[in-house]
C-alpha cells in the first residue's frame, strides 16, 4: 500500500488532539491527568504537536486556559509543539494575551501553532458579558494587538474595541520564531477575511470535504492577493476512530460521536436557535440545529465520511483527499467524551503504526 513520492509528500505532518475526555465518572483532576497521558503516547510515538480546545462553565471540553496547561506539559515533553483550536480572540485583553503567550514561548522548546477564533457559544459570551455581535471587531483588534505585540518590538494601538493608551514593549520578549497564529475557517467567507489579515488557515472535518475545498481555495485566492505566502502550514482538525475494519469504526462512531454531539448540542444550547438574530452568526442557525441530528447514532454515518473513521485502508485514502485540498498538517482527534483511553490510545498507536508511515518519515520508529 505505498503511496508514490507525489503522494507521499516530505511536508506532510501529524498532531494529535488532546482534552480532558475519558471513562464516564471521572473526576475533573482525573480528566487532567488523561490529558497528560495521552501526551506521554503521542510524543513517544512521533506525533508533531498536541493540540487543545478552549471552554467553559459546562462538561464540553472544559479547559478555560489552554495555554496554562501547555506550561504545565512543556517540561515534560520537552520539543512537542502545541496548538489551539481555538483560543477564542474576543474574550481576552489581547495585551495580557500577548505577554501569556511570549512567556509561553520562553517556557517551551516546541513550536506554538495558536489559532483564533470568534467563538459560537452564546453562554460563554452571556457569562462574559461580551455581545456576540461585537465579535468580528474585538477578534480583529485581539490580531492586530498580537500582531504587533509577537515580533517583540515597541508598539500601541488604537482599534474599536481596546486601546493601548500608550506605546509599549511586551516582556518577556517573544521568542518569534516559536510563534504561529492561525485564523479558524467556518466558510469561504470567513476565509477570505482571515487572508486579507494575514492569517494562516485552520480548519476542521467538520464539513464535507466540497465544502472545505471551497473554504481553502478562497483562503488561497486571497493570499495570493495580498501578497501573503501560499506555502505555510496549512492545519486540518479530523475526528479519527481507526479500526481492523470500516464496519467496526463505524459502530464504534456511532456510539462515541453521538454522544459528543449530544454535549455540544447541550453546550451551545442549539434547540434555542439564538443566532438567527444575532447579527454575523445568521448562518451558524442552520449548523447548529444539525447537532441536534447527529445526537442520534442513526445519522452519524454521513458525518464519519468526511473525517478519519475506517480501517487503516480507508483512512490512508482519507489523507490523501485532505492532501488533495491542501492541508499538510493532519490533527488526529480521538478525544471525545466517553472514550476510554484505551480506545484513544488504540487509535493513536494504529495511526502511527499503520497510516503515518505512509505520508512521511517520521513515524518508521513507530512503525
Amino acid at each position: 500500500m505505498k503511496r508514490s513520492t507525489k503522494m507521499t509528500g516530505k511536508n506532510l505532518n501529524f498532531a494529535f488532539a488532546v482534552a480532558p475526555v475519558g471513562t464516564i465518572g471521572l473526576s475533573d483532576a482525573q480528566l487532567y491527568e488523561e490529558v497528560i497521558t495521552d501526551c506521554r503516547l503521542g510524543y513517544s510515538l512521533g506525533y508533531d504537536s498536541a493540540w487543545m480546545l478552549e471552554h467553559h462553565f459546562s462538561d464540553y471540553f472544559p479547559t478555560p486556559s489552554p495555554l496554562m496547561f501547555m506550561a504545565n506539559l512543556a517540561p515534560q515533553f520537552p520539543g512537542l509543539g502545541f496548538g489551539t483550536a481555538v483560543l477564542v480572540a474576543p474574550w481576552y485583553n489581547p495585551v495580557r494575551l500577548a505577554g501569556e503567550i511570549a512567556m509561553l514561548s520562553n517556557l517551551c522548546s516546541g513550536n506554538l501553532y495558536l489559532g483564533l477564533g470568534r467563538g459560537t457559544a452564546k453562554l460563554e459570551y452571556d457569562v462574559f458579558d461580551i455581545n456576540m455581535e461585537e465579535a468580528r471587531d474585538r477578534f480583529k483588534d485581539c490580531y492586530e494587538v498580537l500582531k504587533r505585540a509577537l515580533n517583540g518590538d515597541e508598539f500601541c494601538y488604537s482599534g474599536k474595541y481596546y486601546n493601548t493608551n500608550r506605546s509599549i514593549k511586551i516582556r518577556p520578549t517573544p521568542n518569534t520564531e516559536r510563534i504561529h497564529l492561525y485564523g479558524a475557517l467556518g466558510s469561504p467567507q470567513s476565509a477570505t477575511i482571515m487572508a486579507e489579515m494575514g492569517l494562516a488557515p485552520l480548519n476542521t472535518c467538520q464539513f464535507p470535504f466540497h465544502v472545505l475545498e471551497k473554504a481553502m481555495n478562497a483562503w488561497s485566492q486571497q493570499a495570493t492577493l495580498s501578497g501573503y505566502p501560499s506555502d505555510t502550514r496549512r492545519p486540518v482538525m479530523a475526528h479519527t476512530i481507526l479500526a481492523d475494519s470500516d464496519d467496526e469504526a463505524i459502530d464504534l462512531a456511532r456510539t462515541h460521536l453521538s454522544k459528543f454531539f449530544k454535549l455540544q448540542s447541550e453546550h451551545y444550547e442549539a434547540e434555542s436557535d439564538f443566532w438567527i438574530d444575532i447579527k454575523g452568526y445568521e448562518q451558524f442557525s442552520r449548523f447548529f440545529k444539525n447537532l441536534t441530528l447527529l445526537s442520534n447514532p442513526d445519522n452519524i454515518d454521513n458525518f464519519s465520511s468526511h473525517n478519519l473513521v475506517g480501517s487503516p485502508k480507508k483512512i490512508c485514502t482519507q489523507v490523501e483527499k485532505l492532501m488533495a485540498i491542501g492541508f499538510n498538517h493532519i490533527i488526529v482527534h480521538p478525544a471525545t467524551v466517553g472514550v476510554p483511553r484505551e480506545l484513544r490510545h488504540g487509535v493513536l498507536k494504529q495511526f502511527a503504526e499503520k497510516v503515518a508511515p505512509e505520508f512521511t518519515s517520521n513515524f518508521s520508529k513507530a512503525a
